[in-house]
């Protein structure tokens, strides 16, 4: 315990000496965020609830605190907010899918040693709690990627006033090409570096190449990070569009005004 309060007061300090008040808001984010995940696990215990629905209600929460309470209510974070929604509910979609066609819903093999002393008759079901554990991974990714394409686009667009849509569009683009790569390897080892007890478990048990890719528990992750990492693909180009788009119409309505 003295542990964790020691590594939070210097997280607390250098997020204030770095990043000043923002730098504050960012670290009671975090508890924020943690927060909401945990009431909204409590509530997924009740059965009338759709976890799904739970957990569309939570990334808006999550959205909120990690765009408007961090960033300020303002074209920038207004741009990243409505981008993630639409990329949420197009991903949503695929989620489902892929989701019921893969079968990974539940524990794996690997788990039930833990889980035995159990029982499994619980009121939930499993394929939901699988989407929601899904989309719950992705949402703090998309809204990173979001705002970190829309901040420097409202900076080109103050700089460059004039600039048209088209070129604005492109810039952001360029942007989001220079920030995909970094994002998505940041998935792909945080899944390592979470899950290498795991992996250190196959190769103990000799697990080949086609068990190791055909295990549950590897499958559901790997998934996970796939669709993490389209939700950040998909997420630049929408966020470019919808930034492009209201940026370059208020100055044409501030012009038409005058």
């Amino acid at each position: 315990m003295n542990v964790l309060v020691v590594l939070a007061g210097i997280l607390f300090l250098l997020m204030t000496l770095i990043g000043g008040r923002k730098g504050v808001r960012s670290f009671f984010a975090l508890f924020f965020n943690f927060a909401v995940i945990i009431i909204t696990v409590i509530l997924m215990n009740d059965p009338n609830v759709d976890p799904v629905i739970l957990t569309l209600i939570a990334c808006v929460l999550i959205s909120c605190i990690n765009l408007f309470y961090i960033n300020g209510v303002n074209s920038k974070t207004k741009t990243a907010f409505l981008s993630t929604i639409i990329c949420i509910v197009i991903l949503l979609l695929f989620i489902i899918f892929i989701t019921n066609k893969a079968m990974i819903q539940g524990f794996g093999e690997e788990e039930i040693g833990e889980i035995g002393a159990f029982s499994l008759l619980v009121e939930v079901d499993f394929i939901k709690i699988a989407v929601s554990v899904i989309i719950m991974s992705t949402i703090g990714a998309i809204t990173d990627t979001a705002i970190a394409v829309s901040s420097p686009m409202r900076e080109i667009h103050y700089h460059h006033p004039n600039i048209s849509r088209k070129d604005l569009f492109l810039s952001g683009l360029s942007i989001g090409r220079d920030i995909l790569g970094t994002s998505t390897n940041t998935l792909f080892f945080a899944f390592f570096g979470g899950y290498l007890a795991l992996l250190i478990w196959f190769k103990d048990l000799s697990y080949s190449v086609g068990e190791i890719v055909n295990s549950k528990i590897f499958s559901s992750e790997m998934i996970t990070i796939f669709c993490a990492g389209i939700g950040v693909t998909l997420v630049i180009p929408i966020t470019t569009w919808i930034t492009a788009y209201f940026f370059v119409r208020n100055k044409e309505t501030k012009e038409k005004i005058t």
